[in-house]
């Protein structure tokens, strides 16, 4: 049995745990001619930073474009200040709120603290697009629009839907793909990167590019991870999600919670245990292949030791229904003035805690029953707690928080 060439075994990697590459054949040709002339490709990921943290479903990309950087390749982040100013209408049933200069920095700010997690910092390139996009005059804009056709704009599933339901659709919603496929124009890129929910988008890049004289870029399309809750896509507005930065032991737990169908997929979108290996563990037993699978994933993000703790701390905090020792628990500091009369308002205090990130998402995992203070269970969501240094709060079978209530405040821990 011959051994693959270099060609097939980058595409081999490649393809591993993409939806669909559009047009595979350019991908090929292109691949062939960086071997043959030793010019890395130019590979994009465009960012709108609308949320500040990383979670496992935005990782996927991340590390197609880790697996792009060890081939050789060039990847570039295109930080979206100028089209988060806009929003991308992408899957949205109305017009996105439109963020602030100072919302978009501090955002960037974050993604470029975790990106790095999983990226070869040293060898990213990462650029804002209002370095382009923001220059441009009201002429070039004009210009600009008219490489592109109305109709095609409007052959947006969300656009259509949108018209049909007779939701308002604003003007400027109309320029986002345009803007996002001129990045493509000016970085003169060969691959872009995205979920598929990115298809008109990315595919946009493909026809300005040919407008403008350009060998257009190819597609790379990820499938769009499921969140814990099995049905819906991985996101922090629905609360499913699990962040790349979470502590080990609640990451861990997380993982375990997953149902048994959607291993598949996390396995081969969020780990590099290598295909064969997968397969086996999955016909045996699916607590061991669920076991591993959250260790590969732990292990990526925090290394081999913390894993094997959060391992641990799952077997006996979950399965063996202990509590866990203190020095295991994070602390979570409260200044005096959050509280009324020694109480606070359960809501607030999970927010506070880092399990939510909204009201709505903390009134669900009440409602959800998925909330205990000092093992007693909350189920009222406009309670007001009376609160003391030394209480644990809980949030689903493995994730507490201590509360100690100071006047010097201090960082979560």
């Amino acid at each position: 049995m011959r051994e693959p060439t270099d060609l097939e075994r980058q595409l081999a990697l490649i393809r591993r745990g993409t939806a669909c590459i559009v047009p595979e054949e350019d991908l090929w040709a292109k691949l062939e001619e960086s071997l043959r002339t030793g010019r890395p490709l130019r590979v994009k990921l465009g960012i709108d930073p609308t949320a500040p943290d990383i979670h496992l479903g935005f990782a996927v990309v991340l590390r197609k474009l880790r697996q792009f950087q060890d081939l050789g390749h060039e990847v570039t982040i295109i930080i979206g200040d100028f089209t988060a100013l806009i929003g991308d209408p992408s899957g949205q049933s109305k017009t996105r709120p439109q963020l602030s200069p100072e919302e978009i920095e501090a955002n960037a700010r974050t993604y470029a603290e975790q990106y790095s997690k999983i990226l070869d910092r040293e060898k990213t390139r990462v650029v804002f697009n209002s370095q382009w996009l923001g220059r441009m005059s009201f002429a070039e804009v004009v210009h600009l629009a008219a490489k592109a056709t109305v109709a095609r704009i409007l052959e947006r599933d969300d656009f259509t839907k949108r018209l049909r339901e007779g939701r308002e659709i604003r003007l400027h919603e109309l320029l986002y793909p345009l803007c996002q496929a001129y990045d493509s124009v000016y970085l003169k890129a060969d691959i872009e990167v995205g979920g598929l929910d990115q298809t008109f988008n990315i595919l946009m890049g493909r026809e300005l590019q040919r407008e403008f004289g350009q060998e257009p870029q190819v597609g790379l399309f990820l499938p769009l991870l499921v969140g814990l809750d099995g049905k819906e896509k991985m996101s922090k507005s629905l609360g499913n999600y699990i962040g790349i930065n979470e502590p080990p032991p609640e990451m861990y737990g997380k993982i375990m919670s997953l149902r048994d169908e959607v291993m598949p997929d996390y396995y081969r979108l969020c780990t590099d245990v290598p295909e064969g290996e997968i397969e086996k563990l999955l016909q045996g037993d699916p607590l061991r292949a669920k076991k591993r699978l959250a260790r590969e994933i732990v292990t990526l993000y925090h290394g081999p030791e913390a894993a094997r703790a959060a391992e641990d701390y799952f077997t006996r905090t979950v399965q063996e229904a202990e509590l866990p020792r203190a020095e295991e628990v994070p602390t979570v500091y409260i200044p005096p003035g959050e509280l009324k009369e020694g109480k606070l308002w359960i809501v607030k205090l999970l927010c506070l805690c880092g399990f939510a990130s909204t009201n709505s998402e903390a009134r669900r995992l009440i409602t959800q029953g998925g909330v205990r203070l000092n093992g007693r269970k909350i189920t009222d969501p406009n309670l007001d707690l009376p609160l003391q240094t030394g209480d644990i709060v809980q949030k689903g079978t493995h994730s507490f928080r201590r509360v100690v209530i100071t006047p010097e405040g201090g960082g979560n821990g």
